[in-house]
């Protein structure tokens, strides 16, 4: 009889490993497509921003204002878009997030002055609110927390891969399409890139399946197996927070949040000023700067990977965000040397990348790891929009203030440098391993 058991759990191991593989190939690729163009379309204002700071005159400190008024938008909105996608399903919730972004997006091109951009840039974060936040929680629909790291680093990695293909697509476009209908290469830069959200878009309606239960490329059999895995993972979380409150009521939810802007705030970093980096660093022609601008987020998604295969493999989470952190913030210090030169930027940026973009693939696996149901939706939309406006807007304006105030980038990078060790610290001192259960799954 115990042969015949280990026999039967080692079957139902091997079947559940194939569920999970053909779950993957189904939704992965159309997520992984759908935030490669959500990034770039939220980040294109980085290159765009080399060519049209003279035509609406803006300052160092106003883009960096303006970059940063996205995210007090994605924030306002983040939370209740999450608890729409509960009712209304991944499918109505994507329509609504990408067309509306595509639109926006694609209306910046007529911006014409400062006031003009800070409204397009809140708008846009309207628009995208909910989308990361959202197919995380969609995810968790579909894997049991073991699994997830890997598929959120695989997810995560379209970040990279925006990166590498939007920076060769902008700095092309940048130049090349310059005139076309009568337009700025940066006016192009928004238009032609705000095509693909639309489309998919209303491509969700097809692609994607609200859950399991809907999922007619499952088998009643397949179903069933899923179901019975995913309900033993939410009973063996370290704590069953289930209800809309329990969110608000954990105060590990706002230390995640914190923690998670840091991160952000390195990340805001990355996507609006790598391209200025570059040119700083001495390089003058727009195409090669879109060119060496891929170098970093193509090591940015080796560290991903390789990050979240081990966290998976030694069913770690915390160190496996920390360490990923601290590499990156030690890489920002260095940037601020004198006299480095373009190689050693490049190097530079390549572990900055590679260390934030890796942090953040484990990173949400541990808001899932103990909130569930209405608290999981209301948990991780409150992380995401905290840790966003924290992050994102506090770290894109601190930076353009410095960068104005001292006529130097370094001393803003600097400042998030100091945030990042602050927010790894703050990790390992207020979310232990207990409360993410990683000791019961070993």
């Amino acid at each position: 009889m115990e042969i015949v058991t280990r026999v039967s759990k080692a079957g139902a191991a091997t079947d559940l490993d194939r569920i999970y593989r053909k779950i993957a190939w189904r939704l992965l690729p159309f997520l992984f497509i759908c935030y490669v163009v959500n990034y770039i379309d939220r980040a294109n204002i980085g290159f765009a921003k080399l060519q049209f700071t003279k035509d609406i005159g803006i300052s160092e400190a106003a883009y960096g204002l303006g970059a940063g008024l996205f995210y007090i938008g994605y924030v306002l909105f983040e939370i209740p878009s999450n608890f729409y996608l509960q009712k209304a399903g991944i499918r109505a919730t994507l329509v609504r997030i990408m067309v509306l972004w595509g639109l926006v997006s694609g209306l910046m091109s007529f911006v014409s002055s400062p006031g003009q951009l800070y409204l397009a840039r809140f708008l846009l974060g309207v628009a995208e609110a909910g989308f990361f936040p959202g197919v995380i929680l969609y995810l968790t629909y579909w894997f049991p927390a073991p699994r997830r790291a890997r598929i959120t680093s695989l997810l995560v990695l379209a970040l990279v891969v925006a990166g590498m293909f939007g920076s060769l697509v902008s700095g092309w476009i940048l130049t090349a399409a310059s005139g076309l209908f009568g337009l700025k290469g940066w006016q192009a830069l928004f238009v032609l890139e705000a095509i693909p959200a639309i489309a998919l878009g209303i491509l969700a309606l097809f692609a994607l399946d609200d859950g399991p239960a809907t999922a007619t490329w499952l088998s009643a059999e397949e179903k069933e197996l899923l179901r019975a895995d995913l309900d033993l993972d939410r009973q063996t979380k370290a704590a069953r927070k289930t209800g809309f409150a329990d969110a608000f009521r954990d105060p590990r939810v706002y230390i995640a949040s914190l923690i998670y802007s840091t991160i952000g705030a390195a990340s805001a970093v990355i996507s609006l000023w790598i391209p200025t980096l570059i040119r700083n660093a001495g390089v003058k022609d727009l195409q090669t700067v879109g060119l060496l601008a891929m170098i970093p987020y193509a090591a940015a998604g080796i560290g991903m990977i390789l990050t979240g295969r081990s966290s998976d493999r030694r069913l770690e989470r915390r160190w496996h965000v920390v360490v990923p952190a601290v590499l990156a913030s030690f890489a920002f210090l260095a940037l601020g040397l004198p006299n480095v030169g373009m190689p050693f930027t490049i190097a530079m940026l390549c572990i900055a990348s590679a260390g934030v973009y890796g942090a953040i693939s484990v990173f949400w696996t541990l808001p899932p790891a103990y909130l569930s149901g209405r608290s999981a939706a209301a948990g991780i939309a409150l992380i995401s929009s905290v840790g966003a406006g924290l992050g994102g807007f506090g770290g894109a304006t601190v930076v353009g203030w410095i960068t104005q105030a001292t006529g130097s980038i370094f001393a803003g990078i600097m400042f998030v440098s100091g945030l990042m060790v602050l927010g790894a610290l703050a990790l390992l001192a207020f979310i232990p391993a207990r409360v993410l259960g990683e000791a019961r799954r070993r």
